[in-house]
């Protein structure tokens, strides 16, 4: 014989359906506010009035033809360039894209064919590597995601 269906059992029900998508809701929040490590600018008017500036830095870096791509070989982050003079000073800076904030500074040896290979380890997992290569006045800079 079936029980009947009574205002307690609605009022369970309710209960634990709404339990359940507020545990739910809280869990996706403490991820969120977890995993953001900061703002993209502090103010973004002060960004703007820069903004020129960094539009032309671009194009002087476009200019130089200098290209560059990062990889991880036997544990050391590896920069293969191109364009890119003999006497080039490479430096890389890596950071997590998310979680606990870890970013790591790199110093690089010239290599063979246009190869730099840093002199010490990058551990696995996700970052973000901003490279820049320096040789007399000039400036290039840039960022790549290695996995």
């Amino acid at each position: 014989m079936a029980q009947q269906f009574t205002g307690r059992k609605m009022t369970a029900v309710m209960v634990g359906g709404f339990a359940v998508i507020i545990a739910v809701n809280l869990t996706m929040a403490t991820f969120a506010t977890r995993g953001f490590s900061g703002t993209v600018v502090d103010n973004s008017y002060v960004a703007s009035q820069n903004f020129n500036n960094w539009l032309d830095a671009a194009a002087a870096q476009e200019a130089l033809g200098w290209e560059a791509q990062a990889s991880r070989r036997d544990g050391a982050l590896l920069v293969q360039t191109s364009g890119v003079p003999e006497d080039a000073i490479v430096t890389a800076q890596a950071r997590r894209p998310l979680g606990e904030p870890d970013i790591r500074s790199f110093s690089f040896n010239a290599g063979p064919d246009g190869a730099f290979v840093s002199s010490e380890a990058l551990p696995e997992g996700r970052w973000i590597i901003r490279l820049t290569i320096t040789a007399g006045a000039d400036s290039w800079v840039a960022e790549q995601q290695i996995s």
